[in-house]
């Protein structure tokens, strides 16, 4: 599997381009990373969102990390 290439898939989704699995991916490295709270307010929001309908996971489940 090729590296995950946040750059271009930031770009993808900022444009409106980028494909559901791409976004799915791209929230769940910014939330493992610990990125999706650093950045502009709309990724954490989205990254809350996602995790609360289930899409994506938080890293940290019963206090130790996945």
């Amino acid at each position: 599997m090729p590296p995950f290439d946040m750059v271009n898939t930031i770009v993808a989704y900022e444009s409106g381009e980028a494909t559901e699995n791409e976004v799915i991916d791209l929230f769940q490295h910014l939330v493992n990373t610990g990125l999706a709270w650093t950045l502009q307010g709309n990724y954490g929001r989205t990254a809350v969102a996602l995790i609360e309908a289930g899409v994506i996971e938080h890293p940290y489940v019963n206090g130790r990390s996945n």
